[in-house]
């Protein structure tokens, strides 16, 4: 059986103001004086309201925004999409699709090679579980993600191993 990732009462009374405004009013926190934009460490980012997984670090990268960018969620169906015509604009509201938390917005400004994407989320609508704490959190079925992460690294760093030391033997 899945776990219920839901909206509960006692879900909310947890979070601090900051996070409550963000998730539940759908305001967006200072960029570069949050939690996560310059967080490098591995893991998984969860919505701080239900604890439903929602990104991984394998996908997150420096979008010079201010703000945790991704290329992806975790799953494409963890988290819906809706029109924002808020600020005289039209955007991409990005909602958990389990307690229907504000995250932030989607972009199509992404990087080209990951699929030109930017989910740009706020950190105060994130808790970050650890690689290492993974298991003890019980999300270990997300270490798969960085098993498969370090496997193509591995096969990148093989393969330009391999390209030098062709390059070389054909420059001798």
């Amino acid at each position: 059986m899945s776990p219920d990732y839901r909206k509960t009462p006692e879900a909310l009374d947890r979070l601090t103001p900051l996070q409550r405004k963000v998730t539940q009013d759908d305001a967006t926190e200072p960029a570069f004086r949050n939690e996560f934009w310059n967080n490098h460490e591995p893991g998984i980012y969860v919505d701080v309201v239900s604890g439903q997984p929602l990104f991984s670090s394998t996908d997150k990268y420096d979008s010079r925004s201010g703000w945790p960018s991704f290329t992806k969620p975790i799953d494409e169906s963890v988290v819906t999409e809706k029109v924002d015509r808020s600020l005289w604009m039209k955007r991409v509201e990005v909602r958990s699709a389990g307690a229907d938390s504000h995250l932030g917005h989607v972009f199509d400004d992404g990087p080209a090679d990951a699929g030109g994407l930017r989910y740009c989320i706020n950190s105060a609508a994130l808790r970050f579980i650890h690689l290492d704490d993974l298991e003890r959190e019980g999300y270990g079925a997300y270490r798969a993600l960085f098993t498969q992460a370090d496997a193509a690294a591995s096969a990148e760093t093989a393969t330009a191993t391999a390209t030098s030391s062709t390059d070389t033997k054909d420059a001798s």
